[in-house]
């Protein structure tokens, strides 16, 4: 196996850390890869500087195909068991992080990479030929760190079902009228789409930001009265931050707000 310190490339600039993932040849995982990336959004998570981490791929071909068959397959049991609970945990930081989480795709997205970029908050898409989907029942499984869950929050129960049952892959087109996607942009302007689009969040109030990530994901479950409730203790504990003071102020003064 190569050197571990390639496997993660990371740059922090104006309010944005991008983990890129760099592992030959298609960002296939196992436990290490796994653990640098859960360290890489843990690193990117506590720093105050951050507003938005972006997940990308250095493929050209793949964003991330998944677990590592070849290691998988000469795994023990209990070896395999770590790698899923490692690659869980990169899925629960990324949702625990309180800054928002978009992952960039322009590459095939399979098996365990989709799983992951589904915990991400956002996700951007670049057009083209490549691959989406969760072959797992070929393989006499199914997806274990969270895919199942949240491919019916994100497609609806019956798109899920189908997917999951065949392992049919489906097209970035496809994937984007499910709603996987939250945007498709043409191949030739997604490096500068996914940048204005990043650049755009990372000037906004990072300290609402969060609260409404935090929202989104606690609402699920709650009685209409509980979600309201919880909606109103979320925005209260806005008003003296930071960035609402700078909000309205800047609204006063007719200009754009200055929540660095």
């Amino acid at each position: 196996m190569s050197d571990l310190s390639t496997y993660i490339l990371i740059k922090k600039e104006a309010g944005v850390a991008t983990i890129s993932l760099n592992r030959p040849k298609a960002n296939s995982y196992y436990k290490d890869f796994l653990e640098l990336i859960s360290q890489a959004v843990k690193k990117a998570s506590s720093d105050d500087a951050i507003k938005i981490i972006l997940i990308n791929s250095t493929s050209e071909k793949f964003f991330c195909a998944g677990a590592d068959i070849k290691i998988f397959s000469n795994n023990t049991n209990e070896q395999n068991a770590e790698m899923v609970k490692a690659a869980r945990e990169v899925s629960e930081v990324i949702t625990s992080s309180s800054k928002i989480v978009i992952a960039a795709v322009s590459g095939h997205v399979l098996g365990g990479g989709l799983e992951m970029i589904m915990a991400c908050d956002i996700r951007l898409a670049a057009e083209g030929n490549y691959l989406i989907g969760l072959p797992e029942v070929k393989l006499g499984l199914m997806p274990g760190n969270g895919g199942t869950p949240r491919l019916i929050d994100l497609i609806g129960a019956s798109r899920a079902m189908e997917l999951l049952v065949t392992g049919h892959n489906i097209s970035p087109q496809k994937a984007y009228d499910y709603g996987l996607f939250n945007q498709l942009y043409p191949a030739d302007a997604f490096e500068l789409s996914v940048a204005n689009y990043v650049n755009e969040l990372a000037q906004g109030a990072g300290q609402a930001m969060a609260a409404i990530k935090h929202y989104v994901q606690k609402h699920k479950g709650m009685t209409l009265q509980e979600s309201l409730d919880f909606e109103t203790t979320s925005v209260n504990a806005l008003y003296d931050t930071h960035d609402a003071k700078e909000g309205f102020l800047a609204f006063v003064e007719k200009r754009t707000p200055n929540f660095n």
